[in-house]
């Protein structure tokens, strides 16, 4: 995933340079002549017809896209078969922005039927039927666009796709029992959602997503939960526009797009299926509000954890993270700060140090009311922790030195591996900052755990900032592969298996030691990833202490989810004397200043 949108429009730009090589053509020897739309588009997702000539395919023009690098319109046939697996409509590649047509026209076109698949074969994603190369011949405009198929929470089946453990395409639709089935099965087609709430915020590239299922796994601020590999959300789409970027509607999660929102379906690589609105419902405003947590009591120890989106020197959002820490979070005692740039960005010359990012953002922190913050980190090897080139992300410890001291003990640096000793029977670092066996193959391009010694009211506690391997590369929900493979989790449960195995160390040399490992896990708290941080006991993520709705701290394609977590020792956990709060301020906006949503932890050491 992505942090931040000039990752994204570049992938646009690579896909707008190579829409040609992500064509799939199935080349069959045979012609066709006049055919249907819906004989195109046939029973499965890919077409009878694929690298076929076909002639004078007839339909009504229902869209037109002049933008992006998939230009042309779309076609139905306004006299449809009795086959519900069968799409009436499909799209016409033009190349460039289409000439001398118009939505209402009536046209006939020959041209050869291909399957582009979005983002490439490699992606895993589903192809799109499309006739190409087109001769277009206008026979009549100023027709009825074919009325719009409403899709709602009863047309939606429950079941998201058949599981055959590998590729889908070749399966007969059966659109009244699989989800992915029925939208394939409108591919093309005009389609309409009417009252729907927002489940994903508008991002930079005018896209948001809604659900037809208001019921479906919802949480009090209106947002769609994702709460196990099993609970896809069939009610969720993303939706596009035809007209003006200026013109779409600026969404957070909990509003909704009142009346009808009408277009032709599509597919597209970030996202799926897609409704791409010629007419917009109108928005009205739910009204959520960022949340702020309490402030720690005297006794309390309080940690938190904060992706803060690759920040360096050069970005104008210093004053609003600073005062989400003063305010929302109401100062931590301790910050493990994610996504710290080097002290030029992705400027890629060399540079490793993040003293000028760190300085920035704690003299921010002051004029916003805060504490002057010490810090701690470890700067990492040029170029080997993976992130946006040149920047050279790293977590960073902030500290309030009026309420917690940190143990230094020198010695720890990029290539040096932090260990455990045991001192007059509690356990102590070997080195303080620290990392966990950085020259692991478990780290190659990704960022290495940073360990320090901090002690509250004479207590030690350690923590554990980790920043896990991305989801990059992961096959989509929706992808032609059912299930979709989780290539990523691979090397992040490698990862896991060294801190956890660094968590047990301390435990065995001191068993009530107070241990926190923290951080963007990258994972869900019910993923293999959890469940091996947790192994024989040694963790436990505690954002499931809170009820089930409230445990995200993301939004992804409309899914709310945990990607951030703070996992706690037996010590802490056998306490009961915790708090836990997953603090809202990004992810269910769309002025969001990072993508991830903060954590904090209060508990009495």
């Amino acid at each position: 995933m992505p942090s931040k949108s000039s990752a994204r429009l570049a992938a646009l730009t690579v896909a707008a340079v190579c829409s040609a090589a992500s064509t799939v053509v199935l080349v069959s020897p045979a012609h066709a002549d006049t055919v249907r739309i819906h004989d195109i588009q046939g029973t499965t997702r890919t077409s009878p017809y694929a690298g076929q000539q076909v002639t004078d395919v007839a339909g009504i023009v229902t869209g037109i896209r002049t933008y992006g690098s998939s230009k042309g319109f779309w076609i139905q046939d306004p006299n449809p078969d009795a086959n519900p697996a069968t799409s009436e409509g499909v799209f016409v590649f033009t190349s460039s922005a289409p000439k001398g047509v118009a939505v209402g026209d009536a046209v006939t076109v020959t041209g050869t039927v291909s399957e582009f698949v979005p983002g490439g074969t490699a992606s895993g994603n589903q192809a799109i039927t499309e006739i190409t190369k087109p001769v277009t011949t206008v026979v009549s405009s100023g027709n009825a666009v074919p009325a719009p198929v409403v899709i709602n929470a009863r047309s939606v089946p429950a079941a998201y796709a058949p599981a055959p453990n590998g590729s889908i395409n070749a399966l007969t639709l059966e659109p009244r029992k699989y989800a992915l089935d029925y939208y394939e099965s409108l591919e093309g087609m005009n389609v309409q959602v009417a009252d729907t709430r927002v489940v994903g915020a508008t991002d930079p590239f005018t896209e948001l997503w809604v659900t037809v299922k208001p019921w479906e796994n919802t949480n009090r601020r209106g947002g769609t939960l994702y709460g196990s590999y099993g609970s896809q959300n069939t009610g969720r789409l993303q939706i596009q526009s035809l007209g003006a970027t200026a013109d779409f509607p600026v969404a957070n999660v909990g509003d909704t797009l009142k009346g009808a929102t009408t277009g032709p379906l599509d597919y597209n690589q970030f996202g799926g299926y897609t409704l791409v609105a010629s007419r917009l419902g109108t928005l009205k405003s739910a009204g959520v509000q960022r949340e702020t947590t309490r402030k720690q009591s005297r006794n309390e120890l309080a940690v938190a954890t904060y992706n803060v989106e690759n920040l360096d020197p050069s970005d104008n959002t210093f004053a609003e993270h600073a005062a989400a820490i003063v305010h929302n979070l109401q100062s931590p005692d301790i910050v493990s700060l994610e996504e710290i740039q080097d002290d030029n960005g992705a400027k890629n010359d060399g540079t490793t140090a993040a003293d000028v990012t760190v300085t920035k953002l704690i003299d921010a922190i002051v004029a916003a009311g805060g504490p002057k913050y010490d810090w701690r980190s470890i700067s990492p090897l040029d170029g080997q922790d993976g992130g946006e080139p040149g920047g050279n992300i790293r977590q960073v410890f902030l500290f309030n030195p009026e309420r917690v001291s940190f143990t230094d003990r020198a010695g720890g640096d990029a290539t040096t591996a932090v260990g455990v000793t045991k001192v007059r029977g509690k356990a102590e670092l070997t080195v303080s900052p620290g990392r966990i066996d950085p020259a692991n193959e478990a780290w190659k391009n990704s960022r290495k755990p940073l360990v320090g010694e901090f002690t509250f009211r004479g207590k030690t506690v350690f923590l554990i900032a980790n920043h896990f391997n991305s989801k990059g590369g992961d096959q989509a929900l929706t992808s032609q592969y059912q299930p979709p493979a989780r290539s990523s989790e691979v090397q992040r449960h490698q990862q896991a298996t060294l801190v956890n195995a660094f968590v047990k160390n301390i435990l065995d040399t001191q068993k009530n030691a107070d241990v926190i490992a923290l951080g963007d896990i990258n994972d869900f708290e019910f993923s293999g990833t959890a469940q091996i941080l947790e192994s024989d006991g040694a963790l436990w993520s505690a954002i499931k202490s809170l009820p089930k709705s409230e445990r995200y701290s993301y939004v992804y394609q409309g899914n709310a989810q945990v990607l951030d977590q703070i996992l706690i020792s037996p010590s802490i956990r056998r306490s009961c004397d915790f708090a836990y709060d997953s603090v809202h301020i990004n992810s269910e906006f769309h002025d969001q200043i990072s993508d991830h949503d903060p954590q904090v932890l209060r508990f009495q050491p």
